[in-house]
């Protein structure tokens, strides 16, 4: 079994025995041996199997708490002496000796295995005293009690065992090793890493403390656990990120970064690079690493680029900091200088606690947790405020609550589309609880029971009014806390009195109409996961969600952008179910009872009640509970869920995929629509493609215009994905047959320009002309009248030339002159043309290799304009 533990991730790499990541071997009974038995397995495995010296074992067990009301367990005491003598069988506190996994629940003493790992001594002061050289191997645990609400402890019917050994102890000590570090499970890593190292770093020689100059062997400790945690976890389905167990992992990956730049010399990159390592070590064992290598590879690459780019700036910051702090004789770095550094350079507190120990320092964590907590209540402000949430019942209000003996609200009429009759049993202004609520400030109303939906689960509140005796409160926001529904408004302005009181009866109206546009959503949500799981594969997992009137928006784990062909098949799946008008079946069931269901869905990380609501999509749910293991649930929708939904996916009537994108490393994001706004986002994008058809048969600066016109329609339009993708496409069809005949019609005017200009010069010179002054009948083809002046003037040496070129519908011109450096009597082009064109309010400029260029904003004057051109070159060749 694959463990990973996090709680003391500080320690791992200081000292020769934590790992974030560990194997554990184990056994179990669920009602049939206990102590005796368990006690007897593990002596005979380990004395006579793996044939450990009986004389370098200890054991413990639970000594018993009188504060607790707990009596020592003498039964596992004297089924050891069976096996070793009194000295090495030593009773501990609850602490070490007394399992439970929470406030209530299963629960028992154990009795822990240690082993010497030197010999020929009494090591008993050194059990469970943190020393390296005698170390706990084995716990096996007696589940014999209960502990219930109230705290005390019920006596099970049956009685289990629960034991756990660590599989990397286990190795060192068959593999006569002082550490778990110094076995084959971590020596190719170390061998790989001293290769990954900076000039001058040496092997890996297993010191710690003192001992270890620079942190070297620590930082080689840190890389290896690190990475090994890492690939499992990914390989797994996690993958580093902001929330949760995903940033326990982000941590762990910056950590070992950091001690592999700052401590062993690593060149960026280093970190993944181990990958191919582990794998090849461990892969044989665990299949799924080598199934999933590229996937673990480039997660893990892209993490470590993202922190790389701001860890030599988040340094520098850390280290200026710390200079500052210790010049100035103190020794604490503030808490706004780490809190800068989690928030702008990603470094963990832990990270940067490693760090100011480095330089003698210590951090004001009070003070960094203050600055934490106010950067979330400003986001939450600011979040309170997006959505109109202006009021919060926090955990002094709740407590209030309780301490009166007010019961949650009971939310169950949420799923029935009727008026609903409740008591108001508590109002809140945000900073007090009053008795009646009156006037035109929000008031936050706690009811018995409520058919309104409060925000949860991704799907957004319900909104309507609460009608009682003596006023009409609108409800414009609708959240639970700690169990109580909290409904936000504001009573309707207006000359007549209104309020409401506590033990007022009202009437609940939810804006029913509102939820029917939501309901398809939030069941096409459910659809929607199930079909990117069809066609990307099993990897894909909910990271979160929101339902709205108006649209859904659904984030999954994707390492890469969804290719439209993909997004194509997604969407038609979705459609194909809803046009198969299957039902949707929805029933509260034991969570025990709900997770046995095969291909059931739920979000990682999140925690359900107990019993839980399951959705199915296409079955009842009472089919999934008579034969939970069948493989045919693979092939439907079953999710946990609390929100509400349409009775038959036909009611979702059409669904349109808009669209898709990255909002985090390996997490990507859907929107879609459902239901009329789908239908409109298809009738939308038929008629743009009827527009790009019609534009087809267009040609010339009309359809340059049209295709600009359609860009801009299209990337404005919420149409699904796939289809736009296929716009796109045809769109660069019509601009490829555009270029196409631009570069037609610019080769066609080239040769016209020339033809023009090189018999205009022939003429010229028949005429007994030193110069050439001429119009050429391409537009505003300034290539063309260019090749014009340089092809007439190559073939007619030492010709001065002058082309013109008009639009008559623009009501522009645009003018190229060429004359020859060695011209007669100083004549320059820029002489010639600057005058020529003023006429056509022009402008002209060049004059490099006796070219130059011109343009006019009145062609009507080009008459004018290549006379007075005429003229001025007559007047300076004569």
């Amino acid at each position: 079994m694959n463990q990973f533990k996090h709680n003391d991730l500080d320690d791992v790499g200081k000292d020769t025995y934590h790992h974030t990541f560990f194997e554990m071997l184990g056994n179990w009974s669920f009602g049939d041996y206990f102590k005796e038995g368990a006690i007897g397995y593990a002596w005979e495995l380990l004395t006579q199997v793996y044939k450990l010296p009986t004389d370098r074992i200890y054991a413990t067990y639970f000594g018993g708490d009188e504060k607790a009301g707990l009596a020592p367990d003498t039964e596992s005491k004297n089924i050891w002496l069976k096996y070793l003598p009194n000295e090495r069988v030593l009773p501990f506190g609850c602490k070490d000796n007394f399992w439970e996994m929470g406030d209530t629940g299963p629960c028992g003493p154990c009795t822990e295995i240690h082993f010497d790992r030197i010999g020929n001594r009494d090591a008993a002061s050194l059990v469970n005293n943190d020393d390296p050289t005698c170390i706990e191997i084995w716990n096996l645990v007696f589940i014999q009690f209960n502990r219930e609400s109230d705290g005390t402890l019920r006596s099970l019917p049956a009685k289990h065992v629960d034991t756990g050994m660590g599989f990397e102890r286990l190795t060192s000590i068959l593999q006569n090793k002082m550490s778990n570090y110094d076995t084959d499970v971590f020596m190719p890593l170390f061998d790989a890493i001293h290769k990954l190292a900076g000039a001058g770093i040496q092997p890996y020689s297993g010191k710690v403390g003192s001992d270890d100059v620079g942190k070297v062997d620590m930082a080689y400790r840190v890389v290896a656990d690190h990475i090994r945690t890492l690939s499992f976890a990914i390989a797994d389905g996690s993958q580093p990120g902001n929330e949760g167990r995903e940033y326990v992992l982000r941590r762990i990956l910056r950590r070992a970064v950091h001690f592999g730049h700052q401590k062993l010399m690593a060149k960026q990159g280093f970190f993944s690079s181990l990958v191919d390592v582990f794998v090849r070590v461990m892969g044989d064992v665990f299949p799924e690493l080598k199934d999933n290598e590229k996937k673990i590879k480039d997660i893990i690459k892209d993490e470590e680029a993202s922190f790389e780019n701001t860890l030599a700036k988040g340094y520098e910051r850390f280290k200026k900091a710390a200079d500052a702090v210790k010049e100035n004789g103190g020794a604490v770095l503030s808490g706004q200088d780490a809190f800068v550094l989690w928030d702008t350079y990603g470094y963990p507190i832990d990270l940067t606690e490693v760090m100011a120990v480095d330089f003698g320092l210590s951090v004001d964590m009070e003070g960094f947790n203050a600055s934490m907590k106010e950067a979330r209540q400003k986001a939450r402000n600011a979040r309170y405020k997006a959505g109109g949430k202006s009021i919060v019942l926090d955990a002094n209000a709740t407590s209030q609550l309780r301490n009166q003996g007010l019961d949650s609200t009971n939310d169950s009429p949420k799923f029935q589309h009727k008026v609903h009759s409740s008591v108001v049993k508590a109002i809140y202004t945000g900073s007090e609880f009053i008795a009646t609520a009156s006037g035109d400030e929000d008031f936050g109303l706690v009811l018995e029971s409520t058919s309104f939906y409060a925000e949860q689960g991704g799907q957004i509140y319900d909104t309507g009014s609460i009608e009682g005796p003596s006023g009409s409160f609108t409800v414009n926001n609708v959240q639970v806390f700690a169990g109580y529904v909290l409904h936000i408004g504001s009573f309707l302005e207006g000359p007549d009195s209104k309020a409401l009181s506590v033990g007022d009866e009202v009437k609940c109206k939810v804006d029913y109409t509102r939820r029917t546009l939501i309901a398809p959503n939030h069941t096409c949500t459910h659809m929607l996961n199930f079909a990117l799981r069809e066609v990307l594969g099993d990897h894909v997992d909910q990271k979160g969600s929101i339902v709205l009137p108006e649209k859904l928006r659904f984030d999954f784990s994707h390492g890469k952008p969804v290719q439209p062909e993909d997004l194509r098949k997604i969407e038609y799946i979705v459609n194909q179910q809803i046009k198969d008008e299957l039902e949707v079946s929805a029933q509260e069931i034991k969570l025990a009872d709900a997770k046995r269901i095969n291909g059931l869905r739920a979000v990682f990380g999140e925690i359900y009640p107990d019993p839980v609501r399951v959705v199915s999509i296409g079955r009842k749910v009472e089919d999934l509970l008579a034969n939970p293991e069948s493989k045919e649930w693979l092939s439907i929708s079953t999710e946990l869920c609390g929100g509400t939904h349409i009775s038959n996916t036909r009611d979702a009537a059409a669904f349109a995929l808009i669209s898709e994108e990255g909002i985090a490393k390996g997490v990507r994001r859907i929107t879609a629509v459902t239901a009329e706004c789908a239908s409109q986002a298809m009738k939308l994008a038929s008629s743009i493609d009827t527009d790009i058809n019609e534009a087809s048969k267009l040609d010339g600066a009309t359809l340059e215009k049209k295709i600009g016109s359609i860009k801009n329609t299209l990337d404005a339009a919420a149409i699904p994905a796939a289809r736009k993708a296929d716009l796109r496409g045809n769109i660069s069809k019509l601009e490829d047959q555009l270029r196409k005949a631009k570069k037609k019609i610019g080769e066609e005017n080239i040769q016209k320009a020339v033809k023009t200009a090189i018999d205009a010069a022939e003429a010229a010179l028949s005429e007994g002309k030193t110069f050439c002054v001429t119009h050429a009948d391409v537009g505003l083809d300034t290539t063309a009248v260019r090749e014009a002046v340089v092809k007439a003037m190559n073939r007619f040496k030492g010709l001065p030339i002058m082309v013109f070129s008009t639009d008559e519908a623009s009501n522009k011109a645009v003018i190229y002159a060429g004359v020859p450096p060695n011209a007669p009597n100083g004549f320059k082009v820029l002489d010639w043309l600057t005058p020529s064109i003023a006429p056509l309010k022009g402008k002209g400029g060049g004059g490099k290799n006796g070219l130059a260029q011109g343009q006019g904003s009145d062609a009507s004057r080009v008459k004018e304009a290549m006379e007075l051109a005429t003229q001025i070159a007559s007047m300076k060749l004569s």
